[in-house]
């Protein structure tokens, strides 16, 4: 098991949070299920041919790349521009759906021998250690690796963090006071929040399978027997669990930092809650599939994104820069101030047992 270096002293305590594992050793599964299309504008069920056309010319990369991604709609839509403005004369196009699905849809290819993706970002971590130890990931040294202060690749540069994303407790403000929120994941066991949580499902979004291991590790399965028996309902992605503690459904959500900015931002009655007892860090990769047809210009881009430019479209998009020289997201606390107490998570660990770990979260807190 490897650690990842870290290169900036200000994120030391980052890294340290987070522990990351990656590596080459081994071999391990990751099933997964569903798929989504989007090409921009983001909209679902489009479909987008597979990359052609490997040209480099003076003015920069040409052709095509496709990007499979998380990363939301909106934010595709956003960044879209700052792209073509980067590359005029290469097409980017996407695949977007929750890590889940774009993992699914990966499986499939691979099975198959005919991977369409030359760039992938998705949220889990541990798939890219899944998909180096299969030797499906390019080695590329960015221009801008060294300016990344959390986990990356160091040894075979398959992958480097590109965002960070944060699982914290969302509280709905028109029901719950400041003084009142829970301090602390443990708290959403107590009687007091009996029927009042709602939480992500691990099997739809890959924050939340490592959110769900973080805490298994942390608290062992009884947690989740003791969520389940205080009546915490699964919420389905991020959005849809999002949508259910704005509207009040419920009073309290353990969820992605960067969805509860967003709305808060709009003027939703919502406000965050960094739990004492550690937020759960993911540092989102971004790496390069070998069998990419136009590697320059999927260099190019891993290069646009972690540049300073890339990482405040990061920011833009309400997820923390990869970068010790960008500023945080809007509304957001400093990464350094909650990043010491962060829990732990081993990404080797999650890459070898994520199936492992969805399974039993399915037979204590069932499906929704």
């Amino acid at each position: 098991m490897k650690r990842f270096a870290v290169v900036l002293s200000l994120l030391l305590a980052l890294s340290t949070a987070l522990a990351g594992c990656g590596g080459s050793s081994g071999s391990s599964s990751n099933p997964n299920s569903g798929s989504n299309t989007t090409t921009p504008p983001a909209t679902s069920g489009q479909s987008s041919g597979s990359t052609s056309g490997q040209t480099q010319t003076a003015s920069g990369p040409s052709g095509s790349i496709m990007i499979y991604t998380s990363i939301y709609p909106d934010i595709i839509n956003l960044v879209s521009p700052e792209l073509e403005k980067a590359f005029p004369n290469l097409k980017v196009e996407w695949f977007q759906g929750g890590t889940e699905q774009v993992t699914a849809k990966m499986a499939a290819e691979i099975e198959a021998g005919k991977i369409g993706a030359d760039l992938l970002m998705v949220a889990d971590p541990s798939y890219y250690v899944y998909l180096k130890n299969r030797d499906l990931l390019m080695s590329y040294k960015s221009e801008n690796f060294d300016a990344v202060a959390v986990d990356k690749d160091t040894e075979g540069y398959a992958y480097t963090g590109v965002r960070i994303s944060n699982v914290v407790i969302g509280y709905n403000t028109n029901l719950v006071k400041p003084e009142e929120a829970p301090k602390t994941f443990r708290e959403l066991t107590d009687p007091k929040w009996k029927d009042q949580v709602v939480i992500v499902d691990p099997t739809l979004s890959g924050t939340a399978l490592v959110s769900t291991y973080a805490l298994s590790e942390k608290y062992g399965w009884e947690y989740f027997e003791q969520l389940r028996d205080n009546g915490a309902v699964i919420g389905g992605g991020n959005s849809s669990t999002e949508t259910k503690l704005v509207t009040g459904e419920f009073k309290v959500a353990v969820i992605l930092e960067e969805n509860l900015l967003k709305v808060k931002d709009r003027g939703e009655p919502v406000d965050i809650v960094y739990p004492e007892d550690g937020v759960i860090i993911v540092p989102s990769p971004i790496g390069i599939l070998k069998t990419t047809q136009n590697a320059e210009a999927a260099k190019a881009v891993v290069d646009w994104w972690l540049s300073p430019e890339g990482q405040k479209a990061i920011v833009t998009g309400w997820m923390h820069s990869v970068r010790t020289d960008v500023e945080s997201p809007k509304g957001a606390q400093p990464l350094a101030s909650f990043a010491p107490g962060a829990m732990k998570v081993n990404w080797e660990d999650l890459a070898a047992r994520s199936g492992e770990v969805k399974d039993k979260f399915v037979e204590i807190m069932g499906t929704k």
